[in-house]
């Protein structure tokens, strides 16, 4: 697919800081004069957020990994035609807050379903659109969950236990040194100040 806006995607473990640190991205792009579109995984449409509420609620125990698979590819198929590709084709930057790579982690790493599975999803729902830059907003995970715990309930991720989370964030990890072109690393361990300061640097050849 041929584009001329910038798709740049955040990644990471609960109470990584992403659904904060969306916005300050989002204010780099806009304060430099782009046309921004700041958006969500699983989500961004009015499909997707319905998709959203079911992979969430805490009550369905009962939807199995594959299901729970194919559901975030029904949500990105609509998120891709109807919010991704139209603005990118206008010449917007897309900033999204999680994409494919948290199916690999989450999906794949965490629930352990065969890679192979996930990459034919891929290949059927985004063609060649891949994000241009992904930041991985990494830290402990123990730190994470702690973080996640303070601001609201545990939705139907959050309350899995702790292995499930360091197998999501060594999956992070690998991806990112397969793909280095792609990912940066950002220290979210560190105080709010900092984390925007790692960004900031980031951004600058992209601004």
């Amino acid at each position: 697919m041929k584009t001329k806006g910038l798709f740049i995607t955040l990644e990471g473990v609960e109470g990584a800081g992403k659904s904060t640190l969306i916005d300050f991205v989002a204010d780099l792009f806009i304060k430099a004069g782009h046309e921004t579109v700041k958006t969500r995984e699983p989500g961004g449409t009015k499909t997707g957020e319905q998709i959203r509420d079911i992979l969430l609620d805490s009550n369905n125990i009962a939807l199995t990994d594959n299901t729970e698979l194919l559901l975030m590819f029904a949500a990105r198929m609509q998120h891709i035609e109807q919010v991704i590709k139209p603005a990118l084709i206008a010449n917007k930057v897309v900033i999204c807050d999680r994409f494919t790579d948290a199916s690999y982690a989450y999906q794949g790493g965490g629930r352990g379903i065969d890679v192979a599975r996930i990459k034919t999803l891929e290949e059927w729902v985004q063609g060649d659109l891949k994000p241009n830059l992904t930041l991985l907003f990494d830290l402990d995970v123990e730190m994470g969950l702690r973080r996640a715990g303070k601001r609201s309930e545990a939705d139907r991720f959050e309350q899995e236990e702790k292995d499930f989370f360091e197998r999501i964030r060594s999956c992070y990890l690998d991806r990112a040194k397969l793909e280095s072109d792609r990912f940066r690393i950002v220290d979210a361990a560190q105080i709010y100040e900092n984390v925007k300061e790692q960004i900031q640097k980031i951004m600058h050849d992209y601004l």
